[in-house]
């Protein structure tokens, strides 16, 4: 798609969506976690250019949203990977305002030009956590809070634990082009086009959890309109094809 094309599609898109003009911006402040950065890097500015909105978004793990919420510090939209539900159950996010924007699975990436691990089973899997010598996580990110449990469904948590390299996913990508660790077990936008990093598949289906990656506007908005445009301008193609390129797929049936 040309870049003429790509700008008509988008402002169409906004007019029919409801999206407000520069003449009435609002300033939102959005709270996002971090494993879809690379794609809200590209869809965030689209839509700030085409509705005159700014956006105010802090970056972090979802533990960390999550408590910066039920501490009370204000917001009107929310993305998350993960588990939805609290904010919804606590009344701190709209009902009717969820919307499944995607899903991030999780998987295995390696240092470039460097021999492939078997993942094609359950049994590989786990010989292959068991034979590396040190393996990057998310951490605290949703896919390395992921890990934790996978480990100990396999029954190898004891063993495997000691060898992993938590942090964000950008310290994941970093580890591998370093060719510090053998392998990360890891969501795949964290590392998608990084450099001397090669992504080799996701986890066998017996073994995948896939991660909604879900929107939401607080139930005490100041901006609740012009969030609600926002979530809007998150569907539409535009987006979506940026969400694609950026590792998170869409939702499953």
């Amino acid at each position: 798609m040309n870049i003429a094309v790509l700008r008509a599609t988008t402002i169409s898109a906004v007019t029919l969506l409801g999206c407000s003009t520069s003449t009435d911006a609002a300033e939102l402040r959005v709270l996002l976690e971090g494993a879809a950065l690379g794609a809200y890097q590209q869809i965030a500015p689209q839509f700030e250019r085409v509705s005159g909105h700014k956006l105010i978004t802090q970056f972090d793990f979802g533990p960390s949203l999550i408590n910066k919420v039920d501490a009370g510090e204000p917001f009107d939209a929310i993305f998350l990977v993960g588990d939805f539900e609290p904010l919804l159950t606590q009344r701190k996010v709209s009902a009717d305002s969820r919307v499944v924007l995607g899903r991030i699975g999780v998987g295995y990436a390696i240092p470039q030009g460097t021999p492939k691990p078997d993942i094609s089973s359950v049994d590989a899997v786990k010989r292959t956590l068991l034979d590396a010598k040190a393996i990057a996580t998310s951490g605290p990110g949703a896919s390395g809070r992921y890990v934790l449990t996978l480990l100990d469904r396999l029954g190898i948590a004891d063993q495997v634990t000691p060898k992993i390299k938590p942090g964000p996913g950008g310290l994941a990508a970093q580890l591998l082009a370093r060719h510090e660790v053998d392998f990360a077990v890891i969501g795949l936008p964290p590392v998608v086009g990084k450099p001397g990093v090669e992504w080799i598949g996701y986890l066998p289906a017996e073994l995948q959890n896939w991660l909604p990656f879900t929107g939401g506007i607080s139930a005490v908005a100041k901006e609740a309109e012009a969030a609600g445009a926002m979530l809007r301008f998150f569907s539409t193609p535009v987006a979506v094809a940026a969400l694609k390129a950026n590792g998170v797929e869409q939702p499953g049936p």
